[in-house]
């Protein structure tokens, strides 16, 4: 009965979040729907098969799985959005991945990849939420215009991405799911033949991605 009971919630949770195909005509299950259906089944046999201490625990994580990936990073998102408002740091949407813009006059001196004293609040509202969010891995890129030589913006580069990395561990963020680069300024955002372009390409971006 319990594993019957599963089923007809599986099937329930697919019906419910069709969608329809706009080039085809046809009816689908979105992939939030198909993941989220899935984590109900899981999370059904769990509670089917062992209803003591273990199956409660298991469960506790049920309630995000079967919301789907989508969810979870709307969560955060949410969050840095609240967090961070005011402070510079622009937080983009782009499907299920969150990136942070952190613009080089709000963290870095001129030529420097110390962060300024100002910028901390800011990355320990980053490091509030990704510590407690932490199924997901993070890259952090540094990004320099085009002024002077290839070799000492690339070194730039990554010193300044990696700071940004060394203080969010301090703030409890595993090393283990930090990705660290440095890309000099192979990939502006801007002209970089105007100072304000080349402002705007002064950054570090952390992008925020679930896993797989």
């Amino acid at each position: 009965m319990r594993l019957s009971f599963v089923t007809a919630i599986t099937a329930s949770v697919l019906l419910s979040a069709c969608t329809t195909n706009p080039y085809t005509g046809q009816q689908q299950a979105s992939k939030a729907a198909t993941y989220g259906a899935g984590a109900a089944a899981v999370c059904g046999l769990v509670g089917a098969i062992d209803s003591g201490k273990h199956a409660r625990n298991a469960a506790l994580g049920c309630g995000i799985v079967g919301a789907g990936i989508g969810a979870y990073m709307d969560v955060q998102e949410a969050k840095l959005r609240e967090q961070l408002q005011g402070t510079g740091v622009q937080v983009a949407r782009e499907g299920d991945n969150i990136r942070l813009i952190m613009p080089g006059s709000i963290t870095f001196e001129s030529n420097s990849y110390n962060l300024r004293g100002g910028f901390y609040p800011a990355l320990n509202s980053v490091g509030e939420v990704l510590s407690k969010y932490a199924d997901t891995t993070l890259r952090i890129t540094g990004h320099t215009d085009n002024t002077g030589q290839r070799a000492m913006n690339q070194t730039l580069s990554e010193r300044r991405a990696g700071s940004v990395a060394d203080y969010l561990v301090t703030r409890s963020v595993a090393r283990s799911r930090i990705l660290v680069q440095g890309v000099a300024f192979d990939q502006p955002i801007a002209d970089n033949t105007t100072e304000q372009g080349r402002s705007q390409n002064r950054r570090v971006e952390l992008y925020i991605l679930p896993k797989t």
